[in-house]
């Protein structure tokens, strides 16, 4: 597989706001690993889906804690220090990050999801529409922002100033080449742009806010494309447990039709259920891009 090489983001900050995810409330530690209950942490501990999915781990003979935080960083701390069991909130690219920034080792459990990104406008309706207004509003996050520069590279509306890049910024744009400029803003002010008329990128977690579904996306990138494969969402746990059974009980719970059809109503159908690839090729997606993460930072000394 081809994975692009990403710059390492240089700041705590950026990390944080990496995946653009809802907050819920940051989490204490808690005792309950030690009670057979299965912490889990997340940062949508508060959606629907969390209160279907409890239901059916108890019909499976599991006692399920999800733990909720607000800062990024901390359910793969809280997971590494065995505060948590396992997590569910991110995709492997910012697990892999992660890990080489952290010096940790966690693995993936299974998957979860994908996001695609799309392009959105009330007045634009096709590329040719996008070049003539010359301005596309984009997250201002790496991963997000990255994404959906890789979404204009493809419609031929921007070109990168190098290939080896997995999550290029407006830095890596060669304005000279391309048809557009881009306008990088905190992932929430993307639905301000939209609604204000403006040709934006949005991200799941603010589609409610500009009124717009995957399906009304002028262009977006493609769930199935072995590119996106990085953006892959993901159960996590420490590289010990990746064979535990309860915990990859989890991972089929999360696939039962109820718990999806509240996924769903959760992301106004947003989300892209991902059921076809094993444990091992996720992981191996992982090792391929945390080692990608760790040359560009040699490159960089």
């Amino acid at each position: 597989m081809h994975i692009r090489r990403n710059p390492l983001i240089r700041t705590a900050a950026a990390v944080t706001v990496a995946l653009g995810l809802t907050a819920g409330v940051t989490a204490c530690a808690s005792d309950d690993s030690d009670s057979g209950t299965i912490v889990i942490g997340s940062t949508e501990a508060s959606q629907s889906q969390w209160k279907v999915f409890k239901e059916k781990a108890s019909e499976a003979g599991l006692d399920v804690e999800v733990t909720p935080f607000s800062d990024y960083n901390m359910p793969n701390k809280a997971l590494d220090e065995g505060d948590l069991d396992v997590n569910q909130f991110q995709h492997i690219q910012f697990l892999a990050q992660y890990n080489v920034e952290s010096g940790t080792d966690l693995k993936v459990l299974g998957a979860t999801e994908i996001f695609p990104m799309g392009i959105y406008s009330k007045e634009a309706k096709t590329v040719e529409d996008i070049e003539k207004a010359g301005e596309v509003v984009i997250p201002n996050d790496n991963t997000n922002g990255g994404r959906a520069i890789f979404v204009l590279e493809k419609a031929g509306l921007v070109t990168l100033k190098s290939d080896d890049v997995v999550a290029p910024t407006p830095a890596d744009i060669d304005t000279a080449k391309s048809k557009v400029k881009v306008n990088a803003v905190a992932a929430e002010q993307t639905a301000i742009a939209y609604n204000d008329g403006a040709i934006a990128a949005i991200n799941n977690n603010f589609m409610i806010n500009a009124g717009v579904t995957p399906d009304d996306a002028i262009i977006k990138d493609d769930p199935d494309d072995e590119a996106a494969a990085p953006y892959i969402n993901v159960w996590a746990a420490r590289a010990d447990d990746v064979d535990n059974e309860d915990y990859l009980k989890l991972v089929e719970i999360f696939h039962d039709p109820e718990v999806q059809k509240a996924v769903q109503e959760d992301t106004s159908g947003s989300a892209v259920e991902v059921t076809g690839k094993s444990q091992d090729e996720l992981n191996k997606i992982l090792e391929d891009t945390e080692e990608q993460f760790r040359e560009q930072g040699t490159s960089e000394d």
